[in-house]
């Protein structure tokens, strides 16, 4: 929560994470508690207040500096490259407008140069920790689910609904997870940035079959993450997804794309995975598959496992 509460104070978060601060600092009972540590951290941060506004040059500073230049020029005059020689002709292109010019461009390059990649790099950290909390969110709700039925959500063994992202509507439907909240979103994803992204209902998605509606139900209901695709037995049977929180099993992940080999949510080759006993791993591309294929069961093929050690994890509407 600490981490949370300095994105709320620094204004760094989206709308749905700073309601549910609020919420929580409204909070009869953990609320005094939050409060007094967002006072804390409100004093700690108040140093860097004038970080925050414009840095005002000093009086005269252009003219100073314009003279060093003319004065360095005329100890050690250097030809000028006819290319760049202004015309006198010309409103606002004196050597001295010429000079403030230079200066400017060389000034935003440095900036662009040094605090562009370190920018860059902090929104991609910062959607990064957005996207570990949706899923461990999501896994409060997978294991409270667990807790009441003794199994995780599962799918149909065949028909319409026997699809890997039935878990989310099933969620829905059980209210352990907002329907437009933006749990199932990457930050910047083409469905975050979409909008308007909604999971459906389990009755709104049975009212759907047969309709091209559906269709487009199935593919986007679980937002840009997949889920396990289970095992069958022998028989060809698909089991339920016991929890037996195992670390080493996955039970959801980024969702993998069109060729089944990575996922497209993360620059830079990242992948998170949720594992059944609750927690969330960051994985890089190359050791996505190192001890078994995340994506494509013992046969090659992204389906459910062939056995309960072979897990794989499908898109919103692959089929066991």
């Amino acid at each position: 929560m600490r981490d949370d509460l300095v994105g709320y104070l620094l204004n760094a978060i989206d709308q749905p994470e700073a309601r549910r601060i609020e919420a929580a600092l409204a909070d009869p009972v953990d609320g005094p508690a939050l409060r007094r540590e967002l006072d804390v951290l409100r004093t700690a941060t108040h140093v860097l207040e004038p970080d925050r506004e414009a840095i005002v040059a000093p009086a005269g500073l252009a003219a100073r500096t314009l003279a060093f230049i003319e004065a360095e020029a005329a100890r050690r005059p250097l030809p000028t490259p006819r290319a760049f020689t202004p015309s006198a002709d010309e409103p606002g292109t004196s050597p001295r407008a010429w000079l403030d010019r230079a200066i400017m461009a060389a000034t935003a390059l440095a900036a662009c140069v040094l605090v562009g990649p370190l920018l860059l790099d902090s929104i991609t950290e910062s959607r990064a920790r957005r996207a570990e909390r949706n899923l461990q969110k999501t896994s409060l709700g997978l294991q409270g689910y667990a807790e009441s039925h003794r199994v995780f959500p599962t799918p149909p063994d065949s028909g319409p609904l026997s699809r890997a992202g039935l878990f989310a509507p099933t969620l829905v439907s059980e209210e352990r997870l907002v329907a437009d909240d933006g749990t199932l979103l990457v930050p910047g994803t083409s469905l975050d940035r979409g909008g308007g992204f909604r999971i459906p209902s389990l009755a709104e998605l049975e009212a759907a079959v047969g309709t091209p509606e559906f269709d487009k139900m199935v593919r986007t209901m679980a937002g840009d993450y997949g889920y396990t695709l289970g095992h069958r037995d022998a028989s060809g049977t698909l089991q339920p997804n016991r929890n037996l929180r195992r670390e080493h099993h996955p039970l959801m992940a980024d969702a993998p794309d069109d060729c089944c080999e990575k996922s497209s949510n993360h620059p830079g080759g990242i992948h998170y995975i949720l594992f059944e006993d609750g927690h969330v791993q960051r994985v890089f591309q190359d050791d996505l598959h190192r001890d078994d294929h995340l994506f494509r069961n013992h046969a090659g093929k992204t389906a459910a496992g062939t056995d309960p050690e072979d897990a794989v994890i499908g898109d919103s509407h692959h089929q066991p």
